[in-house]
Formats: C-alpha cells, sequence, structure tokens
C-alpha cells in the first residue's frame, strides 16, 4: 500500500471590471453548447470610483438607480422598513425557515432588471438538473441535486446507483451502531476516524457539530490536513480505544495527497498497535480509483462510491456526508428531506419567490456583481460554528474563477470569512460597523434556545438565549444604521431537516450566482494549479537531498552553499525554493548546517548527516 500510494504523487493589481450577465441558449439540455452564454448589459449599481471601470454608456442605462444609491445611504424610515420587511420576507412553513434581505438596498428598478436575467438562469439551472453537461471543462455533468431525490436523476442506471448506495449506508450504520459490524477484538466500534480534506472534510465536519448528540454512538475525530503534528494529536488522543476506531478514509480520485499521506500516516499507527488496519478501514471513493482497489484487494470492511457528477464541495448529501453522519446517529433521511423540500422550492422560477435567487440577487447587489465586498457569516448559535467554514469552501471554490465560459478575463469571487456571535461582538463587529466599508453580512439565526421544558430566566422575563438574541438584533440594527447592508437567514432551531435546507439553499445560490456572472462553478483549475505547484517543489526537493547527498559522501565531506546546491541541480531560479527546502529540512533534523544559519541564507554550507551509497547510484 506504502509504495503504490506514495509513488503517485512524485514530479518534477488589476481592478476586476463589472461582469456581463450570461445570456443561455434555448435549450438548455442538448449538450454542452447548450450551456454557453453570451455577454449582455450589466445591471449592477454603480461601484466606488476606485473600483468602477465600467463605460459611461453602460451605467447611463441606470440612471435611476444611481442617483438613489450615490450616496450609498439606506432607508431609514421605520414605517418604510418594516413596510420593505414584510415585502421582502420569505418564508418557508414547512421547514421553518425565514429568509430576509431587506436590509441589502437594492431598488424595485434593480428588481425589475434582474427579473429576465433570472429566468435564463432558472433555465441554466434546469438543464443541469436534466443531466446537461455543466461543467464543460472535464465535460460532466453536476447531479448533487439528484442524491436527495433520486427521481430527478436522467436514467434508471443513476437513479439506482442512489438509491443502492444510501440502502447500503443505512445498512452499514445499522450493524456497526447495533454491533452486528464489530471491532477485531469482538468490541462495538466506538469511534470514527475520518481523514480527507477538503469537501470530504468540511461537510462531515459541519454536520458533526450541528447535529450530533451529546453523547453519540460513535464519536468522530478528523484528520483533514498533511500536518505532522495534527495527525499525532488526533492518534494520540483515540489512545487505546485506537483498537476500536473505525477509520473512514474519503477521496474522490482515491491519491489525494493529504489523504493519503493521513492514510499511511494512520496505517503506520495501526502497525505500532499491533493492529490490522484492513480489518478496520472503510474507503469511500470513485469505483476502480486506487484508494477502491486497494481497499478491495486489502479486504477492507467496505467501500461505498463517490460518484463522477458530485463535487467534493457539494458532497455532504452523498456517501461522503452521510456515512459519518448516520454514525453519530443523526437522521440523515431527515436531512435529505430537508434538502429535497428547498430544492423545490429553489426551483420556483419566480425570484420573489425563490430563496436561492433573492440570496443570488442580493449578493449581486451587495458586491456590484465583482465581488467588491465581503461576505461575513454570523451564526448565532455556537453548533453552527463551522458554517461559515463549509460556505467559504461552496462560494470560494465556486464563484473565485479567473474566466468566465467565454474565455474572458473576469478574477470573479466573493469571499467568505465569519465566526460565530456573540463572540465576534468582542472580535471583528467593530470594524464592520465603524471601520473599512468592503462588506456584507448574513446573520444566521436560530428562534429555539433550548428544548422545551428546559429553559430558566436568569433575571426576571430575561433568558440567557435572550441575551443572544439582543445581541443579533443589536448588531444587525447598528450595522444598519452606519449602512452596513445585512441578510439574515432564520430557522425554529437545528435539526437535520433545517440543516439540510441550508445546505440545499447555498448550493442553489452558488449555482444561480454563477450562471448571472457567466462563469463555471463547479472546475477548480486554481486548485489543480496548486497541487502541481507542490508536486514541483517536491520534485526539486529529490534533487537537492541527491546533490546534498553526494556531497555527503566525498572525503572529507563537502558541505555546499545554497548557491551551490542550486548549480548542482541546474535550477539557478529555484534558489530562493531551494534555500526554503533546506531551511525546513534542517529544522527538522535531516540536515545538517556546517556552517551559518537560516537567518542569513548566503552563510549557509549545508551537508546530510550520513552518506547514503545506494542512492549515489540510483
Amino acid at each position: 500500500m506504502a509504495s503504490s500510494l506514495s509513488n503517485l504523487y512524485s514530479s518534477t493589481s488589476l481592478k476586476p471590471k463589472i461582469s456581463h450577465l450570461p445570456t443561455i441558449t434555448k435549450n438548455p439540455i442538448s449538450g454542452p453548447k447548450s450551456l454557453s452564454f453570451k455577454p449582455i448589459s450589466s445591471v449592477a449599481r454603480d461601484t466606488p470610483a476606485d473600483l468602477s471601470t465600467s463605460s459611461s454608456s453602460s451605467t447611463n442605462n441606470l440612471p435611476s438607480l444611481q442617483k438613489k444609491k450615490a450616496d450609498g445611504s439606506l432607508e431609514k424610515d421605520p414605517r418604510a422598513l418594516w413596510a420593505r420587511y414584510v415585502e421582502w420576507l420569505y418564508q418557508h412553513k414547512d421547514l421553518g425557515l425565514y429568509l430576509d434581505v431587506s436590509r441589502i438596498g437594492f431598488s424595485d428598478e434593480f428588481v425589475k432588471e434582474m427579473e429576465p436575467r433570472f429566468e435564463k438562469a432558472f433555465k441554466h439551472m434546469e438543464g443541469i438538473e436534466k443531466g446537461a453537461i455543466a461543467n464543460p471543462d472535464e465535460g460532466r455533468m453536476v447531479g448533487h441535486y439528484w442524491l436527495r431525490n433520486s427521481s430527478l436523476a436522467p436514467t434508471t442506471f443513476l437513479k439506482n446507483q442512489i438509491d443502492v448506495t444510501l440502502d447500503r449506508v443505512w445498512q452499514f450504520a445499522n450493524d456497526v451502531i447495533s454491533g452486528k459490524i464489530k471491532a477485531p477484538t469482538g468490541e462495538r466500534f466506538t469511534h470514527i476516524l475520518s481523514v480527507g480534506i477538503g469537501g470530504s472534510a468540511l461537510g462531515p465536519q459541519f454536520v458533526a457539530e450541528a447535529l450530533a448528540p451529546d453523547n453519540p454512538p460513535l464519536k468522530i475525530r478528523f484528520i483533514d490536513n498533511t500536518d505532522p503534528a495534527g495527525i499525532d494529536h488526533q492518534i494520540a488522543q483515540l489512545g487505546p480505544e485506537l483498537a476500536t476506531t473505525l477509520v473512514m478514509v474519503i477521496s474522490k480520485s482515491g491519491g489525494t495527497p493529504e489523504t493519503r499521506n493521513g492514510l499511511l500516516e494512520v496505517q503506520k499507527a495501526f502497525r505500532d498497535a499491533g493492529l490490522v488496519f484492513a480489518k478496520q478501514g472503510v474507503a469511500i471513493t470513485q469505483e476502480n480509483s486506487l484508494l477502491d482497489n486497494t481497499a478491495r484487494i486489502e479486504g477492507w470492511i467496505d467501500r461505498f462510491p463517490m460518484f463522477d457528477w458530485v463535487g467534493g464541495r457539494t458532497s455532504e448529501m452523498s456517501a461522503v456526508g452521510l456515512l459519518p453522519a448516520a454514525l453519530q446517529g443523526i437522521d440523515i433521511k431527515e436531512m435529505l428531506a430537508g434538502a429535497a423540500l428547498m430544492d423545490e422550492a429553489t426551483k420556483i422560477p419566480v425570484l420573489r419567490s425563490n430563496p436561492a435567487a433573492l440570496l443570488a440577487m442580493s449578493w449581486y447587489w451587495a458586491s456590484d456583481g465583482v465581488g467588491s465586498k465581503d461576505m461575513v457569516v454570523l451564526p448565532y448559535k455556537d453548533s453552527l460554528l463551522l458554517f461559515s467554514r463549509y460556505l467559504q469552501q461552496l462560494v470560494m471554490e465556486s464563484l473565485g474563477k479567473e474566466f468566465d465560459l467565454d474565455g474572458n478575463k473576469v478574477n470573479q469571487g466573493l469571499t467568505v470569512y465569519g465566526n460565530k456571535g456573540s463572540t465576534d461582538q468582542h472580535a471583528y463587529i467593530q470594524q464592520l460597523r465603524d471601520g473599512v466599508h468592503n462588506f456584507f453580512a448574513t446573520f444566521i439565526e436560530v428562534l429555539r434556545d433550548r428544548p422545551p421544558g428546559h429553559d430558566w430566566e436568569l433575571e426576571p422575563g430575561v433568558t440567557c438565549g435572550d441575551y443572544l438574541f439582543g445581541m443579533l438584533q443589536g448588531t444587525r440594527s447598528a450595522l444598519y444604521a452606519n449602512n452596513r447592508e445585512s441578510i439574515s437567514v432564520t430557522v425554529q432551531e437545528v435539526t437535520p431537516r433545517s440543516v439540510g435546507a441550508m445546505v440545499a439553499l447555498y448550493e442553489r445560490a452558488v449555482g444561480l450566482y454563477a450562471s448571472l456572472v457567466n462563469i463555471n462553478a463547479y472546475h477548480q483549475p486554481g486548485v489543480e494549479a496548486g497541487k502541481k505547484a507542490a508536486a514541483e517543489v517536491l520534485a526539486l526537493q529529490k534533487r537537492v537531498l541527491a546533490v546534498l547527498n553526494e556531497a555527503s559522501c566525498k572525503d572529507p565531506v563537502e558541505p555546499l552553499t545554497i548557491e551551490e546546491v542550486a548549480d548542482h541541480c541546474h535550477c539557478p531560479d529555484d534558489i530562493e525554493m531551494i534555500y526554503k527546502i533546506i531551511a525546513h529540512m534542517a529544522a527538522n533534523d535531516r540536515v545538517i548546517l556546517a556552517e551559518g544559519d537560516c537567518g542569513s541564507p548566503r552563510s549557509i554550507k549545508a551537508f546530510l548527516g550520513e552518506c547514503n551509497v545506494d542512492e549515489l547510484y540510483a
């Protein structure tokens, strides 16, 4: 396993223009061409002087908007605000979810301009659901909507894949929890160790934090990085319970470097503890991937599929998210039901009646359609702490694109960050209220504070939850008073159904926004570029080691300067990276500095501690 996986990854300020909105051809499901776009006039309001590069002809089309928004002020009359709140409040009665966009300052004229553009975006999303090629770079369908309603899948084969996988996840979780599937010791499994990164970790982490009961049938820990100290910490926290830990390894390709490294580290920990990893391992990966084949050959407990048409950041409703959730005792069928209900609501082709469209429109208005302002996500509930991190990947990896679908350089995106309320009252709310006006806020409100019958008053008429409510509403009002726009999403309580609905709401909002700005929301070329660059660094490190080994095998040893190492590697342009490689290896006792120190790079002379003769002739 180690050898087969370790070979996998060896290898050698312009301001943005306002993006044009897309048009879509009449037949959105006939193939890749059906999702092509042509630019039309932008309806974004005037950007600040240092951001705007739009022509006078395009901005002159919207004089009423410019006049109304010229000073950046928002409606302040209380009666007018109340009327606006009532007019724009969205409610989903079955989900107990509310969306308030009244504190985003869009005008009626802007909404009217956006409605025909949303009609085209709705057709675009309809085409995606019916199986159109939504990711033209990779020729792939995008089908995460089918996961919560398999009847939407465009073929019977895909529907059966979804249904069978869900049944298998449900049955496997029940068998583990009941003790039918046991650890090799004969005891029940007590813990889950989930090894995965990005979309294979953020969704499961968010759901675990939000929904896991106080005493779950299996407690979960995550290895979501290639940080040795972090991996050691997670394994050390398990201690002797490693023997009753179910290890889930999640990687769509089956060869993601961080996940591969985590797997190899965990396997070593099992060997050191005298345990057989295969008897406690579960793989979640694409069929016939390297990981899938390894798990099959080594006889892991089970293997679950990841589908080609589901991206990592939209995989929470697949086995990636459902299996760890079910093993923690979370009702995954309710989570799927909540997502399915929200999917139905966000398919309604009417802007004012579609919560995802209201979000996308608000994002477009607040960020000028070019990401000119950040989105600060403020959940006022501890269990939703990780929602901002989850949205950070979903939104930024989907919308942060250099080129649009027509090949124009647009540098699109929407920056997302956040923590939780009311912690943020004592952190960065000060700047949000009084500092740089480069954001809009999203408040996440949960109405129920505690289970029925468990609340009590700290003082007459006031509970602990009332203080949290007051902090949220007070912050919203204080920001708005200083012309800071905000969105509010409210749910009755944090349940599998409401969490599933929130995930589905933002997935659809991202898709609609991507249609408005004419980008591919379903690929990630920047991530791939980062992976390629990392592989090149590791390839260079191997060359550096070979050069230092050759110097160490001479008699006497001939320590080399950074410049000499770069020359021997035939990589003079990579001298800074070579210095960083040597400094990192010296800090980990893998390179010896015969002279100098890392604070003075030109003073360094380095060699290896011992000569590896075999490497000289490799």
